[in-house]
């Protein structure tokens, strides 16, 4: 029983992922929130399976093909109501305002000096200045915040936002190179 919905989590999560693969621009998102995606897409997937192809469909390909599809349904249902921002366009690349996670991926963005309202614009990516919503550092690094204090823990943070497609190529290696001429 265990094993059925460790596997049933792994395959939403699964589904879920690959919705917000399918979208263009970022969806900063936890990950209780990529399952829950996937599951409901599988769940209604499956009915529509079931609808039209009755209880005893031998061609099981169909499930996952409809649970996808459906999970993409309902991302674009998500970034439409609760993040209120485009699914396509060039404003479906900007970093959203809100939503489940948001605020978190915002924060942490600016402690690695990165003003998440410059992502997807085209312009450069700024350094947090004060009034961005990061404290002023003063020059003894007291700052816990200050990624000269943790370099390391910063460049990991940075690379995550890169794997999970907050920052693509060249906003990545500009923060990495911002982070690292502080650190001269």
């Amino acid at each position: 029983m265990l094993g059925l919905i460790l596997a049933a989590m792994v395959y939403a999560f699964l589904f879920g992922a690959l919705a917000r693969f399918a979208l263009p621009g970022p969806d900063p998102m936890p990950v209780w929130l990529t399952i829950a995606i996937g599951f409901g897409g599988t769940l209604i997937g499956s009915l529509i399976v079931f609808a039209i192809e009755g209880r005893h469909t031998r061609d099981t390909s169909w499930f996952g093909i409809a649970s996808i599809v459906s999970a993409v349904g309902l991302l674009i249902l998500y970034r439409k109501f609760v993040q209120k921002r485009p699914i396509w366009g060039k404003d479906a690349y900007r970093f959203p305002e809100r939503g489940f996670g948001v605020e978190h991926q915002r924060e942490r963005l600016r402690k690695v000096g990165i003003d998440p309202d410059q992502i997807g614009t085209g312009q450069p990516l700024m350094v947090a200045q004060p009034g961005l919503g990061q404290p002023a550092a003063d020059s003894t690094h007291d700052d816990p915040g200050d990624p000269t204090e943790n370099p390391a823990h910063y460049l990991g943070l940075l690379e995550e936002l890169h794997d999970s497609g907050v920052l693509d190529d060249a906003e990545y290696s500009e923060a990495k190179t911002r982070l690292l001429e502080k650190l001269r």
